[in-house]
């Protein structure tokens, strides 16, 4: 096979395309395991517990922006589920390499999280041999919570501490050891249809579409306005009326424009079927 520095520039885009291309399939061999993880999470939280996830460099960023937009797009709390990266926010913008060594800081950012056994811990690591991911689960498990791991490689120190592991061997990268590449791409497929799952489990979504999106510019207020009309089948008029009237939120909005009731019925109607949406429009 040529050399990387032997190609062309096409030739080096099709090489990286056609490694990333045999990525899905590999995820898709755990999707039972990815779900049994969303099924999980969503167990703990409608307990009282909380997701977080662990992970340094790539692994890190990558669920601190999964992490980061669950808020907007489903409308619950930042603190429901949440990221700890090595070498603390600032590592986001700038990499941090050390940081990822420090399997005693990992420990400390979870207690710090005052982490139950209420709780679901995710360390992402490609390697599973992250020590401050490490550090962090071995703190998890001491205090009781449920451990998983996602990771790409096999049989690693990070598998066998967790109690749920999704492990995506992607192979060696195309740039040798550059883990955002085959890697990165794997742990994105994992996160977010982990964390969708687990928000549709929770109730957060209508048919296809997000009934708790947060309408905080003006794209996500005509989406919002778009959800109300299509699921209450008005016009946008009356499903911009009703959305203010309730205050932007879209569950009691949908009442509201579809049954003609104000929003102290529809809040009422709601209550009755625990925030189910599809129940309280059957009522």
């Amino acid at each position: 096979m040529t050399a990387l520095d032997g190609l062309s520039a096409e030739e080096l885009v099709a090489r990286i395309l056609a490694a990333d291309a045999a990525v899905p399939a590999l995820v898709a061999a755990e999707q039972a395991r990815i779900a049994a993880l969303a099924e999980a999470a969503a167990w703990r939280i409608r307990r009282g517990g909380r997701v977080r996830y662990v992970g340094a460099g790539t692994s890190g960023r990558l669920a601190a922006l999964d992490a980061a937009e669950i808020p907007p797009t489903f409308g619950v709390a930042a603190s429901l589920v949440s990221a700890a990266l090595a070498g603390g926010a600032a590592a986001f913008h700038a990499a941090r390499e050390g940081a990822e060594d420090d399997a005693a800081q990992g420990a400390t950012d979870l207690r710090q999280w005052q982490v139950t056994p209420a709780d679901l811990v995710i360390g992402i690591a490609a390697s599973g041999t992250t020590p401050y991911v490490l550090g962090a689960l071995a703190e998890a498990r001491r205090v009781g919570a449920l451990v998983a791991a996602i990771t790409t490689s096999r049989d690693t120190p990070l598998e066998r501490l967790a109690d749920l592991a999704i492990v995506v061997p992607v192979g060696d990268e195309v740039l040798r050891g550059s883990t955002r590449m085959k890697a990165g791409t794997a742990q994105k497929l994992v996160l977010h249809s982990f964390s969708t799952t687990l928000f549709v489990l929770l109730g957060h979504v209508f048919g296809d579409v997000m009934i708790d999106v947060q309408p905080t510019n003006h794209k996500l207020r005509a989406r919002a306005r778009e959800i109300v009309a299509t699921i209450a089948g008005v016009g946008a008029a009356t499903a911009e009326a009703a959305l203010l009237a309730a205050g932007m939120r879209i569950r009691p909005a949908v009442l509201m424009a579809r049954d003609g009731i104000d929003c102290a019925a529809a809040e009422e109607r709601l209550r009755r079927t625990d925030g189910d949406l599809r129940r309280a429009l059957e009522t």
